[in-house]
């Protein structure tokens, strides 16, 4: 186990943003940093990084906690392999100490799940090499010229139809199913255990590191959906992941560049071909956190999407974001109807090779693109073209790149450099992108409570006044949970690097996700006269329990005296009353 010493000592040698932004593209909003989360899709940014309290927390699906817990969650390691990432990102060497129990628990449950899917991998690897089951899935492979070698470096298998072959399979091998069931490769119901592949050809999901975190499941026929995968678990966060980048980082490396396709055959078909620098979306749309991770690796980034609408998007969306990362992006063009399997099957990997080297700038293509689809030929579709031009051009951080983009953009529209200028400083901010550059929060769930714990957490002398009044008295449900929990940590310290630790040690979901909103969100109170504001928050906390107590009156009214309901009605109530008083 590591040391805490050397926990603190690396929490106290790199800032959060620094470690946000090698996954996250962010930006200076008032006293935080923002961007679009990573761990789920949004347009809109609302993932929030203070620098001040080393921590950050997303207003879109909650998640929140300090570098480390940042680490563990978009890498999918445990805590002592998140404190070992970044101990080597800051050069410090690190000497492990006995786990704790609760950290050993951790680091159990995740040698246990990489277990599972060891096991499940083997299961599906006997089933399509060996088992009669398998049949249909080798003529399937053969059909595709997927020879056995191939098949090996992908670890293919097949999941039989079957409904519980892969439960039994890890009962017979001492597997907890409930863990497994964590994993969501097997199911339950009323009719017992049950697997989630059947009869699909399955590519494992592989981590940097060649561990297995996930499946994919693919039909042998035109039936739907074509693909199904393993759904998001303690291993695996789809967002963040590759499917073979651990068989493409040395290629990768090797020539500074990476190619991105959309489907697991076109991966394997590019592999197969000696085109070893390419990795796939796991059935999902490229995130920030991918271009993240590809820029710590490559100089340079190829997209490979199909030439359909979807495909076009997501080309336009991948451009974004490695616009943001200020990594060199080109599109490769294939001939209409064609993918990269179907397309190698027909040429030499020469002839790819040459597409490749022929590429594109992912801004050229879509400007290009937009152009054919709404032709210049009024100032109506001219003015439409650059409504959707600026937002991209936006992102071009070269200024030399910006201003040879703008000469050929006037070029094609027949406009004016001014013209483009000036159509540019036009455009609004969200409410809540302008809330957030104007260093406000941008809050959800009980302001009133927000506002006491964020004085409870900055101000002493308000602490103090709150637990005279009495913490029963001003909060109630997560919130009183909170705060006590909060009273008994800052009795001797106000440490900021101390508080951005707390996290680490609430054990509901709820409560962390609460104490990270407040945490990134407290920079309006800065420097205020805490009574006042604490005094303004006690009176609407009290005109609040009046229209409650109000409202509960009217439904007593209409409830019989003998129900269960109207008993406890009447016992909130007297609690609201007896709250009121203390006030």
């Amino acid at each position: 186990m590591i040391p805490e010493e050397k926990v603190r000592e690396v929490a106290e040698r790199l800032s959060i943003v620094e470690v946000v932004s090698d996954y996250v593209p962010l930006r200076r909003a008032g006293g935080n940093f923002l961007g679009l989360c990573p761990f789920h899709a949004e347009k809109s940014p609302s993932f929030n990084v203070n620098p001040a309290r080393e921590i950050f927390h997303c207003f879109g699906c909650g998640a929140g906690g300090n570098a480390f817990s940042f680490i563990m969650k978009i890498e999918g390691v445990s805590f002592p392999e998140a404190v070992k990432i970044l101990a080597k990102k800051s050069g410090i060497e690190i000497e492990e100490r006995q786990l704790t129990p609760a950290e050993k628990k951790s680091q159990d449950e995740h040698t246990q799940f990489l277990r599972i899917n060891d096991l499940t991998t083997a299961y599906y690897r006997s089933v399509l090499l060996n088992g009669q089951e398998g049949e249909p899935a080798r003529q399937y492979l053969a059909n595709r010229s997927v020879q056995s070698g191939i098949s090996d470096a992908y670890r293919l298998g097949f999941a039989p139809d079957r409904r519980d072959g892969l439960a039994k399979h890890l009962r017979s091998n001492g597997v907890d199913l409930d863990s497994a069931l964590k994993l969501g490769i097997i199911r339950k119901s009323d009719a017992g255990w049950y697997d989630l592949f059947r009869n699909r050809l399955i590519f494992p999901i592989r981590d940097a590191r060649g561990q297995v975190i996930a499946f994919a499941g693919r039909v042998l026929d035109a039936s739907l959906p074509k693909y199904i995968n393993s759904p998001e678990s303690p291993l695996y966060h789809k967002s963040s992941v590759l499917f073979g980048i651990d068989m493409a980082l040395p290629s990768i490396r090797t020539g500074n560049s990476v190619i991105i396709v959309e489907g697991y055959f076109d991966h394997l078909a590019l592999y197969r071909a000696g085109v070893q620098n390419v990795v796939a979306t796991c059935g999902t749309a490229l995130t920030s956190a991918h271009a993240g991770m590809i820029k710590r690796h490559a100089e340079r980034v190829y997209t490979l999407f199909d030439s359909d609408n979807a495909g076009k998007k997501a080309t336009i969306r991948s451009m974004e974001l490695f616009l943001e990362q200020s990594l060199p992006a080109y599109v490769i063009a294939l001939p209409a109807g064609d993918d990269p399997d179907s397309f190698l099957a027909a040429n030499p990997p020469e002839a790819f090779i040459a597409l490749r080297d022929r590429a594109r700038p992912a801004f050229e293509y879509f400007v290009r693109s937009l152009l054919l689809e709404t032709p210049p030929d009024s100032v109506d579709s001219k003015v439409r073209v650059i409504d959707d031009i600026v937002p991209r051009f936006r992102k071009i951080a070269d200024s030399v790149e910006r201003d040879l983009y703008e000469k050929e953009i006037c070029r094609l529209l027949g406009i004016t450099t001014h013209a483009f200028r000036k159509r540019m400083g036009g455009g609004k901010l969200s409410q809540q992108e302008s809330s957030q550059n104007a260093g406000l929060p941008f809050q959800s769930g009980d302001n009133i409570q927000d506002t006491l714990l964020a004085l409870l957490l900055n101000y002493p002398d308000a602490r103090a006044e709150i637990i005279r009044v009495g913490l029963e008295t001003i909060f109630s449900g997560d919130y009183l949970e909170l705060a006590g929990f909060l009273l008994g940590t800052l009795a001797d310290s106000d440490n900021s690097t101390k508080l951005s630790q707390l996290a680490d040690s609430l054990e509901r979901p709820e409560l962390k996700m609460l104490f990270s909103r407040i945490m990134v969100s407290d920079g309006y109170i800065a420097d205020i006269e805490w009574r006042s504001v604490l005094d303004q928050c006690s009176r609407s906390s009290e005109k609040k329990q009046v229209s409650s107590i109000k409202d509960i009156a009217a439904r007593l009214a209409i409830l019989d005296p003998d129900s269960d309901e109207y008993v406890q009605l009447l016992k909130q109530a007297d609690s609201l009353r007896t709250r009121k008083s203390k006030l």
